[in-house]
């Protein structure tokens, strides 16, 4: 597969979500956009090209780095909760095509919920950042 077809996906992803909107974070003249969804909504290629598990209990977080409009290097990590506190960590992999940089994590989830997702940056210049954010997933049927 190629991977400028992944990326494009990834970004139409991004913008054609219209319940999620835009959704970033500013810190000055960095911007750290993110987006989570099921990992069902991936078409098989593109799940196998990203390395990623399609599966209607699987979801995926997408985080892109942007320092002054231009993609960044930027160390991820997080975790996800459910409502009664269960915890699970994110370990986001970097990747990479051409000048886009994004940063890929998934988890798990049983089903119908509201997940809490902590998520922390660290910028290439070593300026740490951290958010939170709720959205709630369904199982696909």
């Amino acid at each position: 597969m190629n991977t400028n077809r992944l990326a494009l996906f990834l970004i139409a992803l991004c913008l054609s979500l219209p319940a999620l909107a835009e959704r970033k974070q500013s810190y000055g003249d960095l911007d750290i956009h993110y987006i989570a969804f099921n990992s069902g909504f991936l078409q098989p290629e593109i799940a196998a090209a990203a390395g990623l598990v399609r599966s209607k209990t699987q979801g995926v977080v997408n985080i892109s780095v942007l320092k002054a409009g231009t993609a960044s290097s930027a160390s991820v990590s997080g975790e996800v909760k459910d409502l009664v506190g269960r915890s699970h960590p994110l370990n986001f992999k970097q990747v990479t095509e051409g000048e886009a940089i994004y940063y890929l994590a998934q988890f798990p989830f049983s089903q119908r919920e509201m997940l809490r997702f902590t998520i922390n940056v660290t910028a290439a210049d070593g300026v740490a950042h951290s958010f939170d954010f709720n959205q709630e997933f369904f199982p696909d049927e």
